[in-house]
């Protein structure tokens, strides 16, 4: 794991610790999670245990709290010097990586430690699954087997979305998105309201000037992140995840007819595997490559997986 905070011993903006010595940084705070609460929170294929979870996520959600207070009272600093109190602003976390890498998983145990912390905030999750443009605009565009790259993303909307929360707006809505159809959910909307912290997960939330510098003066979604946190782990480990996600959901959401997938559910194991390998080698290995990848240097915190040391 490694965080912001320059080491000139290494000439590197980060610094590096093993598992053992970020997990002295939960400081004997309390773990509030059981068994039960962890079935809930891990995905299809993610198998995190209380150990884990004590030793890397609470850490993290702790060094969080702290950055969030420390905000919260800038902004009472600011109130008070211009003597006009603004609205609550919400501290924005994103997290970002590859497909498969455990961001989702992350993401859920994050909320539910951080809701559970001091002052109990209010905490609520969005995924950027929800602004990707409907299959039928993708398919117009020649694109829809380019979903996850950046431009499968209605981009002013999601940073329309971000700046708002940023602005203190109440109510918003964001589109939903289902994994069995593959598609937006026509209608269908999660709403966001009055939060005192939002976690936005997504594959290239992380993008900045940096990488695009051409197109400036536009803004990204990083520009309105308070903390961001890059998952990261060896490219042959993300693809046996992704081949091993990709045959559970053969057996189990693939089976559902109305699943986008369903021409999958009957493949042997080895046809499955097959498919999958492609799937990973021609779309998400390169957009990993090209556009998720090169963000990492940008953020404040970035894990590696398997974690070692």
């Amino acid at each position: 794991m490694a965080a912001w905070s320059y080491d000139a011993r290494h000439r590197s903006p980060y610094t590096s610790f093993s598992r053992a010595a970020w997990a002295q940084l939960r400081a004997a705070v309390p773990l509030p999670l059981a068994e039960a609460d962890l079935d809930q929170l891990q995905g299809i294929t993610e198998h995190v245990s209380l150990a884990e979870v004590a030793d890397i996520y609470l850490p993290l959600a702790r060094l969080i709290q702290l950055y969030v207070i420390a905000t919260h009272q800038l902004y009472q600093v600011t109130d008070m010097f211009l003597g006009n109190p603004t609205a609550k602003v919400p501290y924005v976390i994103g997290i970002a990586g590859s497909v498969a890498v455990g961001k989702s998983t992350t993401a859920r145990i994050l909320q539910a430690l951080l809701a559970r912390g001091p002052d109990h905030p209010r905490v609520d999750l969005v995924t950027t699954d929800g602004f990707l443009y409907p299959n039928w605009i993708l398919e117009q565009r020649g694109l829809l087997h380019r979903k996850g790259f950046p431009a499968s993303y209605d981009l002013r909307r999601l940073v329309q979305f971000v700046a708002d929360v940023k602005c203190g707006y109440s109510t918003l809505a964001v589109p939903r998105y289902s994994h069995v159809s593959y598609d937006i959910v026509p209608g269908a909307m999660q709403v966001v309201d009055q939060l005192d912290i939002l976690i936005l997960e997504g594959l290239n939330i992380l993008q900045s000037y940096a990488d695009y510098p051409e197109a400036r003066p536009h803004v990204f979604v990083s520009d309105f992140l308070d903390f961001s946190i890059y998952l990261d782990a060896a490219e042959h480990n993300l693809e046996q995840w992704y081949v091993e996600r990709f045959l559970q959901l053969r057996e189990t959401t693939f089976q559902d007819p109305r699943s986008y997938f369903y021409r999958y559910a009957n493949l042997s194991s080895a046809e499955a595997t097959g498919v999958a390998t492609r799937i990973w080698n021609e779309i998400n290995a390169v957009n990993l490559k090209e556009n998720i990848a090169p963000t990492r240097g940008g953020t404040c915190t970035w894990f590696g997986f398997p974690w070692t040391g």
